[in-house]
């Protein structure tokens, strides 16, 4: 084929991405071999590409395209969640900005403005994944409100609430007064801020004295109804079973004892509101105090309040604190760092509050999903990532899922109600008929009956993601056939979100989905392997986000590295469950000021595969011999080539992804391109037909393996190399297969690679041209009186290579050259000019010194225990290989001396 003079990642791409998805390579349909499946974990509907969605993207497209490659029916299915808060809020913001409140439409007017929205905005991520090249069935992309999957949603909580799994109950709970809904505690982000501790007196009931309180929140005084003290704080003891009188409101309230009190906080005395922390709440029930509700669900206060009615929470600190003030009830104002609970989605502060709420009961499940990872059945990677799921699911940590959101985007929760009774069913003449059932007498029209107003949580949905995008709560052929997944590749900050509750979905409901046949043959699991994304942070480790303003546009990236060189770059620095440094610097508007180092260095790598190809391909073909010196290299280039082949694949099979890459980075740039096409280089542009056939042979093997982690150059490529039949492409060729290694070829090219590398460094320090022809000569020794005397075109390559006018064996030191060591082997190349071996010793003296220095800051460094135990697993592996180089160099110097 006639290829173009230069590579054009941005036409390459769109070319290839457009043939693959005419030839419908990308869906799958159940058939005779071994399926190989991937659930995408469902970005927001809200959601665009950024730099989380690229690396876990990446890994799951070379996993299937790997799996592709193997001959499995690989099915990758995407899709995206509804995300209830996150979507609720755009759709609200763009009614407002028409002038429309939410509470001026009916909940059908409100649910067709989201549609709306949601057909024209929402999914765009989705196609942007499509420019990175992600290979999934696109015929297959699911969304959790679509009706299938919101069916599937009702009928397992009908299933639950029949097996008495679920209850309803008024409980204290994190509440969002921006959204106005309910937030579980895993979707509150703790963060340590600075804060003011207001230290105010309350009077007693029967006396002058005061009890001075300290408390961050001066706002909730109009709530108090308790007083708490330690019982051996000494400082309290006369107060015991006394009342003091809230400020402000003039309200008693009783002087508890609990020895919840921190003796050493603030003054040692707390203020009690149960209506507005979880702790007082506790004690408020431990204690039979009252509880008095003061914000309404906006987060401004009502009525009950007394003070402040209408204001908003924060406004009305300010106000209060003014009071205080004029009322001498202020004693002082601290300044102190504490812990302030925002929710994930619109980083409101959380507010706690009394709800009445629909709750999953836990401990069975979460004991079930333990033992699934604990047993092996499910494989975590890495697996110290056991150490995180294990700490969230024991016992004392799990606490009774919070399912109900106050949202009207969702599904809603199918529970209907008359009077006291609540009826659970999938519709609504289900909740009727049943109704009607228990109370015969009574006539229950459907009008009677109230459906909850509130939907539940979006996690209540996509935990069931790798059932119900296969339709397996309606019909279970494609689920038996697909069922377990195999890998889900995911970050680990969404580990109990989302990973630990799909386990227990599995468990829960295979049991009812699927024949026990085909559960004793394949298992329960939703999935086999969960790769563990690290978090992609900058180069000050902060870790990226929109907000923060750190992060990179995803597509700007692409369009300026290409599709594969941002794959290379994140692939290169991604080690499994390790955060990702990824330096791509950029100005505000997101244009790139100058290059990313890791995304560069995969655009350059384009580069020299697309070169390289041309350079063979400017090669004529003869029938004349392969010379001694295209063998050998042929030989060398087969046996790496195969041992290449063999690391690959258990590099991938391990999940050592990053580590995988590297190899093959390193072999093709490396191995290929500087060494094997420099020795078969003809200098008069003829190849024989054997050496240019075995050439393209393994350069195609090259391609088909790095594919999967380089699509659209591979592809590009790969085609180039030879003219294809029409159907044939490298995305379903086949994964090469490795034959013999030939070590012995592979020990003798190595020396020879060794000794031509040190006599082109001597070239580079002495600064003599590499068109100088000089001589070298190799101490005798058995190994290079073999490699010199048997192996055919050793010799010839040396002389090749190295530039050199003849190679010779000595026994003895030769005059006027230079040494250099090669394992145990010395070399000497003699230079046309005369060598001051005095100076020589003192440069290496010299080199020696300065080593030794770095050695010890490396030595230093790994010495201390915070260094090794908190920086990144890579980072130190870094450090330890610099300690070994250098350590070997010195010893190499030495031995010169």
């Amino acid at each position: 084929m006639s290829a173009p003079t230069t590579y054009n990642a941005a036409e390459t791409e769109n070319t290839w991405y457009k043939h693959w998805m005419e030839k419908n390579y990308f869906h799958s349909t159940p058939d005779e071999r071994e399926p190989y499946t991937i659930v995408i974990p469902p970005p927001n509907v809200t959601g665009v590409l950024h730099m989380g969605h690229m690396l876990n993207n990446t890994i799951q497209d070379i996993l299937i395209r790997k799996a592709r490659l193997d001959g499995k029916n690989a099915c990758w299915v995407p899709g995206t969640d509804h995300a209830s808060i996150a979507t609720e809020a755009k759709v609200v913001e763009r009614l407002r900005a028409k002038g429309i409140k939410k509470s001026d439409l009916t909940r059908e007017e409100f649910l067709a403005e989201a549609f709306e929205w949601k057909e024209e905005y929402g999914g765009k991520i989705l196609n942007q994944l499509q420019e990175l090249g992600a290979s999934c069935d696109w015929e297959r992309t699911r969304f959790t409100m679509e009706p299938k999957l919101y069916e599937a949603v009702i009928k397992v909580f009908v299933n639950l609430y029949k097996k008495n799994r679920l209850y309803r109950g008024l409980r204290m709970t994190n509440w969002d007064p921006e959204a106005q809904t309910v937030l579980s505690n895993e979707e509150v982000i703790h963060t340590e801020e600075n804060s003011n501790l207001y230290h105010v007196r309350y009077k007693l009931a029967d006396s002058d004295d005061y009890i001075t309180i300290a408390t961050s929140r001066p706002e909730t005084i109009m709530a108090d109804t308790g007083l708490a003290v330690h019982p051996d704080d000494e400082r309290y003891r006369k107060y015991h079973g006394r009342s003091v009188i809230v400020p402000l409101v003039g309200r008693a309230i009783p002087i508890i004892v609990d020895d919840y009190v921190a003796l050493d906080f603030g003054t040692g005395a707390l203020k009690v509101t149960p209506a507005h922390d979880m702790n007082d709440n506790a004690l408020g029930e431990k204690h039979g105090l009252d509880t008095i509700d003061i914000f309404n669900p906006n987060g401004t206060l009502n009525e009950l309040a007394e003070i402040c009615v209408g204001m908003d929470r924060f406004d009305a600190r300010v106000e209060v604190i003014k009071k205080l003030k004029a009322s001498g009830d202020l004693v002082e104002i601290k300044q102190y760092r504490t812990k302030v609970g925002r929710s994930e989605r619109t980083d409101a502060v959380v507010e706690p509050r009394l709800t009445l709420q629909w709750f999953l009961r836990m401990d069975d499940l979460a004991a079930t999903a333990l033992g699934a990872v604990e047993s092996g059945e499910v494989k975590f990677h890495p697996e110290n990532m056991v150490n995180m799921y294990r700490s969230w699911l024991k016992p004392e940590n799990v606490r009774d899922w919070c399912i109900s959101r106050q949202l009207w985007w969702g599904q809603r929760i199918p529970a209907w109600y008359w009077e006291d009774d609540v009826f659970v069913a999938e519709t609504a003449e289900e909740a009727l008929a049943e109704a009607r059932r228990k109370h015969a007498t009574a006539d229950i029209k459907m009008e009677d009956l109230k459906q909850d107003d509130d939907v539940l949580d979006t996690w209540f949905s996509s935990w069931l993601w790798p059932m119900s995008v296969f339709d397996g709560f309606e019909t279970t052929e494609e689920l038996e056939y697909y069922y377990p997944t195999s890998d889900l590749v995911t970050g680990w900050d969404i580990m109990f979100f989302w990973v630990a509750r799909m386990v227990m979905a599995g468990y829960e409901f295979s049991d009812e989905l699927l024949p026990e046949e085909v559960i004793a043959k394949k298992g329960k699991m939703p999935f086999k392997n969960v790769y563990f994304t690290g978090m992609v942070r900058d180069k000050n480790r902060e870790k990226m986000s929109k907000s923060k303003g750190n992060s990179p546009d995803a597509l700007t990236l692409i369009k300026t590295y290409g599709a594969d060189g941002v794959r290379f770059g994140m692939m290169r620095s991604a080690a499994a469950g390790n955060d990702i440094i990824f330096d791509a610097p950029f100005d505000g508007d997101k244009k790139i000021l100058n290059t990313s180092e890791l995304c560069n260095q995969g655009k350059k790598f384009c580069n020299k595969i697309f070169n390289a190809n041309r350079l063979i391909q400017g090669w004529e073909q003869t029938d004349r011999e392969p010379d001694p010196v295209t063998v050998l290299a042929g030989r060398w280039l087969e046996a790496k080539l195969n041992h290449t082949i063999n690391e690959t694949t258990r590099l991938i099979e391990e999940y050592r992804i990053s580590e995988a890459l590297a190899t093959l980075y390193n072999f093709i740039w490396g191995d290929f391109c500087s060494w094997y096409l420099e020795a078969i280089k003809p200098t008069d542009g003829k190849l024989s037909k054997q050496t240019y056939e075995l050439t393209i042979s393994a350069f195609e093997r090259m391609m088909t393996l790095l594919h999967p982690f380089m699509p659209f150059i591979t592809e590009e490529v790969w085609h180039q190399l030879r003219n294809r039949a029409e159907g044939v492409d490298c995305i379903v060729s086949t994964w090469p297969k490795a034959g013999d290694i030939d070590t012995g070829v592979i020990k003798d090219f190595t020396l020879l690679q060794d000794v031509i590398s040190a006599t082109r460094d001597i070239r580079n320090q002495r600064q003599v041209s590499q068109r100088d022809e000089l001589k070298l000569f190799i101490q005798r020794t058995d190994a290079t009186e073999k490699l010199l005397g048997e192996v055919a075109g050793a010799k010839e390559m040396l002389v090749k290579s190295g530039v050199l006018s003849a190679v010779e064996l000595t026994d003895a030191t030769p005059d006027n050259a230079l040494p250099f060591l090669v394992g145990n082997d010395k070399g000497y190349l003699q230079l046309n000019e005369q060598i001051d071996l005095e100076g020589e010793r003192a440069k290496i003296d010299e080199e020696i010194t300065r080593l030794e220095k770095q050695v010890a800051g490396v030595n230093k460094k790994l010495g201390n225990e915070r260094f090794v135990s908190n920086a990144p697993e890579a980072v130190v592996a870094k450090e330890r290989k610099k300690l070994a180089d250098w350590s070997a160099k010195i010893e190499s110097l030495k031995a010169m001396l």
